[in-house]
This record gives structure tokens, C-alpha cells and sequence, in this order.
């Protein structure tokens, strides 16, 4: 495999366990690959593939792991720290879940800017608002009086208050409706153009990956069974069997 000659994210033979003896699950078994800065890299896969808890391994979410997690050069500490998600943050499939029913729109990045550091909170909120097409006017909504759409759009400007270098995309559209699946799509981005981003997005969507990434990597079981650049995707040049499959699947 060839690997990037500098690294946003280096993972070295990854493996993540759940339960333990005659009820350990292998999740996750030897995964490899590493992401460029400023590149947008997809995981591909049926529903069980171990694709999201790549993802969950890297923020700490799926706390048994062996192998090597580097960001930026570094090694992720066992215990993910304040640096950690000024650098890393992860946005989730399902908005409304992800935002608690009871904080408006305001104090879920408030608390968030809060405690990253940072002082001038009020113009960061609205500039972060702004950045996610949202404006002010939705600055003290609760999530339950937004669309779908629009929650999505609060977590992933949440994602954003930390200025992070790298974004995890978990199925960041499948839970929405058709009809916005590309606005958010188009807004991810243009995001990661202005704010030079390295995304890691999973998805089981092939033309989502198509659309957003440089490259992705295929995983069936929960190893990776072929990394390609988008353009062999598009061409259908895929060289492993199950890829060949979710091409064919997916037309």
C-alpha cells in the first residue's frame, strides 16, 4: 500500500476487541491506512463491517484497541485529552441524538467553545452559525424545533468550535431526508476547502465516497480488504471480489 508522505492520521494494524474471552467480539482486525493532509478519505462497507468503529477506536469511544493511532505525527494517548479534540472531532449520524434535547442551539456551542479556551464566545457562535449556513436566527432554538438538515448542520458547526484539523464523518447524511442529503454533502465541502480540512468519512453510500473523498478503503468483516483512489471507484476498476460486489450493487 502506498502511504502519504506526510500524515494527518497513520493507522498501523488496528484491531478492536469487544468483551472478553468466549465473548470477544473482533470488531476491527489489522486495518491499515493513512491520510494525507487536507485530503478527504472514505470507508466503505456493509452495515457490520467495522467501518464506524474505525472511527469510535480513534476518538476513544471504543476503548479496546491494540495497534497504532497517530494523528498528526503523534501518538493518541490512551486517555484522549483537550489537545486531542482541538485536533480530532467526530460528527454522528444521527443529529437529533447527538445534541441534547434541552440546551438550545447557543449553549451546545457555548459549552463546547467554553471548554476549549476560548473567550470571545458570542462572536464565535455567530460566526460559526454563519459558517454552517445557519445564520442567528437559529441561535437560541431548541433541537427539537429544527429539521433534520438543520440539526445536522448545529453538530457539525459544534464539531467546528474547536478549529480541529481533522473531521470524522460517521454517515453524516443517511439519516436525513433525500432531499437535504446534498446540501449537507456540499456544505462538508466547502467546509473543508475554507478551513483546509482532512475528512475520514464512512459511509455504505458508494456514490456519497464518490462525491466527497480522494480516496477510500473497502472493508468487509472488519478488514480492509482494497484501498483505491476515487477514480478507479468511478471506473469501476476495482480489484478485490467484495468490491467488485458493492460496485455492482450500487448501479
Amino acid at each position: 500500500m502506498t502511504r502519504p508522505a506526510e500524515t494527518m492520521l497513520d493507522i498501523a494494524d488496528l484491531d478492536v476487541w469487544f468483551g472478553a474471552g468466549r465473548d470477544r467480539v473482533d470488531a476491527v482486525t489489522g486495518a491499515s491506512f493513512a491520510v494525507a493532509p487536507g485530503e478527504s478519505f472514505g470507508i466503505v462497507g456493509e452495515s457490520g463491517s467495522g467501518k464506524s468503529t474505525v472511527l469510535r477506536a480513534i476518538t476513544g469511544l471504543a476503548p479496546t484497541w491494540s495497534g497504532g493511532i497517530r494523528v498528526a505525527g503523534a501518538p493518541v494517548p490512551k486517555r484522549r485529552d483537550r489537545a486531542f479534540f482541538k485536533t480530532v472531532q467526530m460528527v454522528f449520524q444521527d443529529p437529533y441524538a447527538s445534541l441534547h434535547p434541552r440546551h438550545p442551539v447557543d449553549q451546545v456551542l457555548g459549552e463546547t467553545l467554553h471548554l476549549q479556551g476560548f473567550r470571545d464566545i458570542d462572536a464565535r457562535v455567530v460566526r460559526l452559525l454563519d459558517d454552517v449556513g445557519l445564520g442567528q436566527r437559529f441561535r437560541f432554538r431548541y433541537p427539537h424545533q429544527l429539521s433534520g438538515g438543520q440539526r445536522q448542520r448545529v453538530a457539525i458547526a459544534r464539531a467546528l468550535a474547536p478549529e480541529p484539523r481533522l473531521l470524522l464523518l460517521d454517515e453524516p447524511t443517511s439519516a436525513l431526508d433525500v432531499s437535504v442529503q446534498a446540501e449537507i454533502l456540499n456544505l462538508l465541502a466547502d467546509l473543508r476547502r475554507e478551513h483546509a480540512l482532512t475528512y475520514v468519512m464512512v459511509s455504505h453510500d458508494l456514490a456519497v465516497v464518490g462525491h466527497m473523498c480522494d480516496r477510500l478503503a473497502v472493508m468487509k468483516d472488519g478488514a480492509i480488504v482494497e484501498i483505491m483512489d476515487v477514480a478507479a471507484l468511478r471506473a469501476g476498476a476495482a480489484t478485490h471480489p467484495y468490491s467488485r460486489h458493492l460496485l455492482q450493487a450500487s448501479v
